[in-house]
C-alpha cells in the first residue's frame, strides 16, 4: 500500500517537474527572430548578428535572340 502510494506521488512530482522545466507555451518567437536565428550566428568579437555571405559566380550574359526591327524596316511594313 505506501509503495503504490509512494508512486503516485513520486509520479505526479515528476510530471509537475518536467512541466515545470519544460518550454512556457503560448511565447512563441517572432517572425524577425527566427528568420535571424536561422540565417544568422553571432560574432566571436562583438556579440552582433553576422550574415554569411557565399558569392556566386556570375552568369554570362544571354545572346539575344530576337533582332529589333530598324525604322526602314518598319516603315516598309507599313506601307505595303
Amino acid at each position: 500500500m505506501a509503495s503504490l502510494i509512494n508512486e503516485i506521488v513520486s509520479g505526479v512530482v515528476e510530471s509537475v517537474v518536467k512541466e515545470l522545466l519544460g518550454k512556457s507555451h503560448g511565447r512563441t518567437a517572432s517572425k524577425r527572430k527566427k528568420r535571424q536565428a536561422k540565417t544568422a550566428s553571432r560574432s566571436t568579437t562583438t556579440g552582433r548578428f553576422t550574415r554569411k555571405t557565399t558569392k556566386k559566380a556570375a552568369k554570362p550574359a544571354r545572346k539575344q535572340v530576337s533582332r529589333r526591327r530598324t525604322a526602314s524596316s518598319r516603315s516598309k511594313q507599313r506601307s505595303s
